[in-house]
């Protein structure tokens, strides 16, 4: 097999259904779109396609369970459309560097949305209107953005991201439109004087600000001026009254991956899992000491497996084409599964997002 373009894995006894975390970055596809991902992924939760070439969407298979889908710095324009009916359960999605030029299409139902590096020439966003009810981050870095007066109603909006983009005022909307707001960047953005933030102290639950590189950073007193002006805030730039630096999901305003009770209920499937597993390999390794060539093989598993070789075409069939890579004897496989084009990994938790939650 030529391993410049596949790395096979021996799953054990996995199948697809026990994969609940894919990440495919970077394999390129010149099709537009990924092979061999079928429904028989039924327990997917995650799914990561950044840079993978892909055109459309419409190959996608159905995938009840999936909750967060990157598919940063692709080639997609629209139909977009058939992730309401493929990807019913989709609450994290990421846009990321395509042509996206309408959001109309988009399942509303999302919590996360990141539009990064989608640029409008009208400077607005659209198609991104208050059926977004249940939108709680918003992610609209270097679109172009010249205003925020065309954002609809967002009321459980909390994090939203506006870096680099061309906004001069109009502030005062964010109260009226995202009274829930938490955390606010507009770093890279044209504010110059103090006036351009103030309507922001209707904010009451706004706890974080961003201003890096606005013009507004070079006053004198400048940040103890803001903590003057917007008594709500904890953290300006990172930063506390006290010059301490805050964790990273409040520097950031955006903790990628899942809310905290869903990283709960992930770290204790996670470990009911990692138990099952043990206790598994734990039977098959006795088993196996009754065997006679059982000592053969473990010092061939200790020593790298050798060459590496691995039966290909018994590898397809148990895994349907699945890229994958030889796994120690050691090793602990978990539904949680990341293949990317060069290595295969386990953990816990999500992998966290593209960058981009």
């Amino acid at each position: 097999m030529d391993m410049d373009k596949r790395i096979h894995l021996e799953l054990r006894n996995r199948t697809p259904s026990d994969v609940k975390e894919l990440v495919l970055d970077n394999c390129r596809s010149n099709e537009g779109k990924i092979e061999g991902l079928t429904d028989e992924f039924e327990e997917l939760e995650f799914l990561s396609t950044i840079n993978v070439g892909l055109t459309s969407v419409a190959n996608l298979p159905k995938l009840n369970k999936l909750k967060k889908l990157e598919l940063s710095d692709n080639r997609i324009s629209g139909g977009l459309e058939v992730l309401a009916e493929k990807c019913p359960n989709l609450t994290h999605l990421n846009l990321s560097g395509n042509k996206i030029k309408d959001l109309s299409t988009i399942e509303p139902l999302v919590k996360e949305l990141v539009l990064d590096n989608c640029r409008s020439n009208e400077g607005k966003i659209e198609g991104l209107t208050d059926e977004f009810e249940e939108l709680e981050f918003l992610s609209t870095i270097n679109v172009g953005l010249t205003s925020v007066a065309n954002l609809p109603k967002l009321n459980k909006l909390k994090k939203l991201e506006l870096s680099d983009n061309r906004i001069s005022g109009g502030l005062e909307v964010l109260a009226e439109k995202c009274p829930n707001l938490t955390h606010l960047n507009l770093s890279g953005n044209k504010i110059k004087d103090l006036s351009t933030i103030e309507p922001l102290k209707k904010l009451e639950n706004l706890k974080s600000l961003d201003l890096f590189n606005c013009e507004v950073t070079n006053l004198n007193d400048y940040r103890e001026n803001v903590f003057k002006l917007l008594p709500q805030l904890t953290y300006l730039d990172g930063y506390d009254r006290d010059d301490k630096e805050a964790p990273d999901s409040d520097a950031e305003g955006y903790v990628e991956g899942l809310d905290d009770d869903e990283e709960d209920e992930d770290e204790e499937e996670y470990d009911e899992d990692a138990q099952v597993v043990e206790d598994e390999e734990d039977e098959e390794e006795e088993e196996e000491g009754e065997e006679e060539d059982v000592s053969g093989e473990e010092e061939e598993d200790e020593e790298g497996y050798n060459d590496g070789e691995v039966d290909d075409e018994e590898d397809e069939e148990e895994l349907g084409g699945m890229a994958a890579f030889l796994l120690s004897e050691g090793s602990r496989l978990t539904p949680s599964v990341m293949v990317d084009c060069w290595a295969l990994r386990t953990r816990p938790q999500f992998a966290r997002g593209s960058r981009a939650s």
